[in-house]
């Protein structure tokens, strides 16, 4: 199993954000600008807190989100929000965020391709972005083969249960490079079955050889 194992909240933070820093520092040379798909939840935040404060021009860096709920952008549930709140600041506030919600811009999405980084947490049912096992159209969101960047995800699944707007897996792959951060046993051992072959939506990352995944786990929050 192809595991990046950390001691400690801290010392994942710190490589996940040299790695992601060292992507962004490619695309803003090879391109001119670069691309970053952040994500919500609890994992990034210490992540964001050190990139930040990375030496990147900043003003030619985009950022988009790999899911949203439909919430207003200052609920608490909003990952736009932690976001502004912990990476687009300083420096970094010169960003441009393209936001998933209220109204996806699919052609906007696109013209950011290739993503310079992913970043994605999973969920304890191997869920990634918001492609959800439940999810009525989750087979649409993991067909490689798919149209579309972005899915809308119904209510009542996902914790909380509230409507979703997702990347697909085409989407997801279009990328340079993906960072998938995880904490605790019991992701762990999630990761090791979908590894193994079990149908977690994570598995459609973990066993293609398209995009590199780089699966960084510590012990705990």
């Amino acid at each position: 199993m192809k595991l990046e194992t950390y001691p400690s909240t801290e010392a994942l933070a710190d490589a996940a954000a040299f790695g992601i820093e060292t992507c962004l520092k490619d695309g803003l040379r090879n391109r001119g600008r670069a691309a970053l798909v952040a994500t919500g939840g609890r994992s990034p935040g210490p992540i964001y807190d050190r990139l930040k404060a990375a030496d990147l021009d900043w003003a030619r860096v985009l950022v988009t989100l790999s899911d949203e709920r439909c919430v207003e952008p200052d609920a608490p549930e909003s990952n736009a929000r932690v976001v502004r709140e912990r990476l687009l600041q300083g420096d970094a506030a010169k960003a441009h965020l393209l936001p998933l919600w209220p109204a996806p811009d699919e052609a906007a999405l696109r013209a950011l391709l290739p993503f310079d980084a992913v970043m994605l947490g999973m969920g304890e049912d191997g869920h990634v972005a918001s492609l959800i096992p439940g999810a009525s159209n989750l087979a649409e969101g993991l067909d490689p083969a798919g149209e579309h960047l972005v899915l809308p995800i119904q209510a009542g699944i996902g914790n909380p249960p509230v409507p979703r707007t997702s990347l697909t897996l085409p989407a997801l792959l279009n990328a340079k490079a993906v960072f998938i951060l995880i904490a605790g046993d019991a992701k762990r051992e999630i990761i090791a079955r979908a590894y193994a072959g079990e149908d977690y939506p994570v598995r459609a990352l973990l066993a293609q050889d398209q995009v590199p995944v780089r699966v960084l786990w510590s012990p705990s929050h």
